[in-house]
């Protein structure tokens, strides 16, 4: 008979998150890792940052302006571990179910500092991973802080080897590779959506969907992409002026879908504007063929000509041993013992 290799379904939840507000979205979110799960869903996406917005006010205002908004993000922010995460792993694992879920991370040495982050919790209701975005765009840099290598991993689960990327990440070609070289299977990718007005000709959806057809092609891999939505609760919060109100009301730029292998799309789509959760099921046998082609994790490579270094070492602000360092006394005293001798 053989080796046999799963058969996956998987969710892409696109939705809106309750702006600004942790603990409601947090209730929408347990709410659709429900639904999801009774329609078969072993595994399920949400959107970036989902947990409590993207900052949008980076965009439509002078920065000095902003800084209350940072605070009131701050305030909705999740802490790693925390009530927050302890919620999202008790719903996964009554449903029996991976998540993989975006969030404003607060971390516990600063109030300063936030992340972009994404958590992949497992069906036994554990963190499998956190990551944190490498490198925030553009004017997220405002916001957040830079992730570091030690969580670019897969994940090698009971339905499949995953890996996930967060927004930006997916067009850089050295961090996709660091997950395809590893065995990736399935590969999660999220967004926000983005306003279309004033948006210097750029279409973010077909740039999201140019990402994950190329991903799921050059890695022979399954692609979930899943973006958020932009909600009343944005528009109230954000729209102070009727230049910001327009803006924040243009027809929204994003892409939710499911790639297969060699690149095509195997769910169904939905409107950007619209909250809906689209299904397609990965079969991982069908990586098989395609890798037989092209195996840049193998076969289709020339390691000796071309390789990829990678960094784990975790960014830390402290690094700590156990050495006894000299106190300021101890050198004295060794300097006149100097003197003496």
């Amino acid at each position: 008979m053989g080796d046999t290799f799963p058969k996956v379904k998987v969710a892409a939840v696109q939705a809106a998150p309750v702006f600004l507000d942790r603990e409601r979205t947090l209730d929408k979110a347990v709410a659709l890792l429900s639904e999801a799960s009774r329609n078969g869903a072993d595994l399920i996406a949400f959107p970036e940052v989902f947990i409590a917005g993207y900052p949008y006010w980076n965009r439509l205002e002078n920065v000095f302006k902003t800084t209350p908004f940072f605070i009131e993000l701050l305030k909705n922010s999740v802490c790693v571990p925390g009530p927050v995460t302890d919620r999202l792993c008790k719903a996964a694992q009554q449903a029996g179910v991976h998540v993989v879920i975006g969030i404003n991370e607060r971390p516990d040495n600063t109030l300063g500092t936030l992340y972009n982050t994404n958590l992949v919790i497992g069906p036994e209701g554990k963190i499998l991973l956190k990551h944190r975005k490498l490198m925030p765009t553009y004017a997220e840099k405002l916001v957040w802080g830079f992730g570091d290598g030690s969580s670019l991993r897969i994940l090698n689960t009971p339905i499949g080897k995953i890996g996930t990327l967060i927004c930006g990440e997916n067009a850089n070609p050295l961090a996709r590779f660091a997950l395809i070289a590893q065995g990736e299977e399935i590969h999660i990718s999220n967004y926000p959506s983005m306003p279309s007005a004033d948006y210097g000709g750029y279409n973010l959806g077909a740039d999201i969907q140019l990402r994950g057809a190329a991903h799921a092609f050059e890695g022979k891999v399954f692609h979930v992409v899943v973006s958020s939505v932009i909600d009343a609760t944005v528009v109230d919060k954000l729209a102070d002026t009727e230049e910001k109100r327009r803006i924040l009301t243009s027809p929204q730029s994003s892409f939710t879908g499911i790639f297969a292998p060699g690149g095509n799309l195997i769910s169904d789509t939905v409107s950007s504007d619209q909250e809906e959760i689209v299904y397609a099921v990965c079969d991982i046998e069908a990586i098989i063929g395609p890798k037989l082609r092209h195996d840049v994790a193998g076969q289709y490579n020339r390691f000796d000509v071309l390789s990829l270094k990678l960094n784990r070492a975790p960014c830390k602000p402290i690094i700590e041993t156990d050495e006894v360092l000299p106190t300021e006394g101890d050198i004295f005293d060794k300097e006149q013992k100097s003197e003496k001798d």
